[in-house]
């Protein structure tokens, strides 16, 4: 299924890629950081545990009245007004602090990423946008999210938490020098001693699950988890932001895991080959 919102560096167009790379055999999944959701709604939903986490609060506000009152939500977002008072307004109102109900804020904030120009939350988009056909959208994200679990920690609180064994963790974390798109609305800044921080947890010994991680391909991040052990593969994807100026132009891609993913990869077309 698709995710109920678009998000700034969503996963939509590589979200097929990233899940035939999820290795077997692990009972709890964690989205570190979850922007869009995009992998989790696509991904089978299956038995294990599902955790959604991001750091921005009003993001995982969203998450939760989604899952745990999309009525209340959907009723809020009925008769929003398409206009550029109405979204300026709004982010003045969001950026001033937790002044409304939960259900409010995030029916704001939904209305913020909808009509915002590429969901980046600052500028209007100044184009038609339906309101009444995001609420099918909004119903099959609340069945889906039912059983899972919604987190708001930082990385380095929520990894540690849910590391076994038996837990596979996908990061799409902010891309290498794109750090800036991010800093929006209720989210704060992701720096370049983040990125090594998350190296440190991912590569450190006492590490025990799975990780796959999608990065932009940049000799920093190369270089940062060339390590024994590690996996790196280049992948691309149409860049959708340059496609009105360049058609087909193909952004460069990274993934990175601590697993054999090109392994992983021949098996699945063993299996496939097999059963035609």
């Amino acid at each position: 299924m698709n995710s109920f919102h678009s998000w700034v560096g969503g996963k939509k167009l590589l979200r097929e890629e990233v899940v035939r790379r999820f290795p077997p055999g692990c009972r709890r999944y964690v989205e570190v950081f979850g922007g869009g959701g995009w992998v989790l709604f696509h991904k089978n939903p299956g038995g294990d545990e599902e955790v959604y986490n991001d750091f921005n609060g009003l993001l995982v506000n969203l998450y939760r009245c989604v899952r745990e009152k999309p009525d209340l939500l959907i009723r809020a977002l009925e008769f929003v007004l398409n206009a550029r008072e109405d979204f300026d307004r709004i982010r003045r109102i969001l950026g001033a602090g937790p002044r409304a109900t939960a259900v409010q804020r995030a029916a704001w904030f939904y209305q913020i990423i909808c009509q915002s120009y590429g969901s980046g939350l600052t500028s209007f988009a100044g184009r038609p946008a339906d309101m009444w056909a995001k609420f099918p959208l909004i119903r099959q994200a609340h069945h889906r999210l039912r059983r899972g679990v919604i987190e708001h920690q930082d990385f380095g609180r929520l990894i540690p938490h849910y590391d076994r064994p038996d837990t596979f963790f996908y990061l799409d974390p902010p891309y290498h020098e794109t750090e800036g798109y991010y800093q929006n609305i209720g989210e704060a800044g992701f720096t370049e001693a983040d990125h090594i921080r998350l190296r440190d947890l991912l590569l450190a010994p006492d590490f025990q699950g799975k990780f796959l991680l999608s990065y932009n391909d940049d000799g920093f991040i190369r270089g940062l988890y060339d390590a024994p052990g590690i996996w790196m593969e280049p992948v691309t994807r149409l860049n959708n932001m340059r496609q009105r100026y360049e058609p087909n132009c193909q952004f460069a891609e990274l993934f990175i895991a601590n697993y054999d993913i090109r392994n992983r990869l021949e098996r699945q077309c063993t299996l496939f080959d097999s059963i035609s």
